[in-house]
């Protein structure tokens, strides 16, 4: 199931409705690096809220997803992982190092944006 893009202003928005398999993570991988040149996007966020698992295969992605992302001039922030998603992370060893992450999305716009404001500062 594809998972929609959103733009707004200088971010894209990529809320997932289902749990996805791994073709669905890698188009979107392609989807969002693709979206962040013809945009000229500056930021990302990924919620995840709805995710009840995030295995070794979708932490990996996540993470070259926000590699990705930053290679191409944005930054990223993965929001909404639950609980019992954390825990099991953590379990598994499974880490999201150097990714901005966020209880929920209101939390995760604010550092997105005081990440890139930060960044044209620190540029000028």
């Amino acid at each position: 199931m594809p998972v929609p893009i959103l733009k707004q202003g200088e971010i894209l928005i990529a809320s997932m409705q289902s749990n996805l398999n791994d073709q669905d993570l890698m188009q979107l991988k392609d989807e969002i690096a693709a979206k962040i040149g013809r945009f000229k996007s500056r930021g990302v966020v990924l919620d995840v809220s709805i995710l009840d698992v995030l295995d070794s295969f979708a932490t990996r992605t996540l993470r070259s997803i926000a590699e990705t992302a930053r290679l191409r001039g944005a930054e990223t922030v993965i929001v909404g992982i639950q609980p019992d998603v954390a825990i099991a992370m953590v379990q598994l060893g499974l880490t999201l190092d150097g990714i901005l992450t966020a209880l929920d999305f209101e939390e995760g716009l604010d550092l997105l944006l005081a990440s890139i404001e930060g960044s044209r500062q620190g540029g000028r």
